[in-house]
């Protein structure tokens, strides 16, 4: 009697499989793995570091170098009152002037007019001028009175004939004088470029007389010549091109 009851008891039971216990994972596939991407990227990673390396390497290497504090006419020297040194990313594929080589570029002339705060090149000077095309050097000496005090390298001036004999010299001298001027009979040269200036401010006693190298057309040149040779010459800075 008590095995059928407890036969009758299963019965009632369900059949529905156990659920597996918690903490159970299904199985899952294995991942594929790609060599070749984890090489490239570390591959770039390198790359982008060895870049990076590189630039900042490259910006570290400087270079003290040459630069014009004004204006150097053509023709001219530097001076050590005219330059200053500054640093600059080495780049052999520019002739930079090195500061150590200041020496030597004084010994040179500037080919053309260089401006101010220009970083000088080599190609920039040469041991001659290298004056342009129809024009001439002219050295002139001035009196005090007869240029202003301001005048300096690169200045363009007109040039005049002065002195009591400015008549009888501009009748002797041609149209050199006369044309020249357009509008006065004593009007040399309308414009003429300082290409340098020289005083005698290392003298003991200053006598405000001035020289000037004056950048002139050669067809002006003998007119400029004769009356600096007389001391009859005055120069007023006139605006420049």
């Amino acid at each position: 009697m008590k095995i059928q009851e407890r036969t009758g008891a299963g019965a009632g039971r369900s059949a529905v499989p156990a659920q597996p216990a918690v903490g159970d994972r299904l199985p899952t596939a294995p991942r594929e793995r790609k060599p070749a991407l984890a090489a490239l990227a570390v591959l770039l990673i390198l790359v982008g570091a060895l870049g990076a390396t590189m630039l900042v390497l490259q910006a570290g290497h400087r270079i003290e170098v040459v630069k014009v504090t004004k204006d150097i006419p053509v023709g001219a020297s530097v001076t050590s009152s005219d330059v200053t040194s500054v640093m600059v990313a080495a780049d052999d594929s520019i002739h930079y002037v090195r500061w150590e080589q200041l020496g030597a570029l004084k010994t040179l002339k500037a080919r053309t007019t260089i401006f101010k705060d220009t970083v000088v090149m080599g190609e920039m000077f040469g041991a001659k001028s290298g004056l342009p095309d129809g024009k001439a050097l002219v050295g002139v000496s001035l009196k005090e009175g007869q240029y202003p005090r301001d005048i300096k390298d690169g200045d363009m001036v007109a040039v005049y004939r002065v002195g009591d004999n400015v008549s009888s010299s501009n009748s002797g001298s041609g149209a050199a004088g006369s044309s020249a001027g357009g509008g006065g009979s004593n009007l040399i040269v309308d414009k003429a470029r300082v290409s340098s200036k020289g005083d005698n401010s290392g003298a003991a006693v200053s006598s405000g007389n001035m020289s000037l190298t004056l950048l002139v057309d050669q067809s002006e040149a003998a007119a400029v010549a004769q009356a600096a040779s007389a001391g009859s010459v005055a120069v007023v800075v006139v605006p420049g091109d």
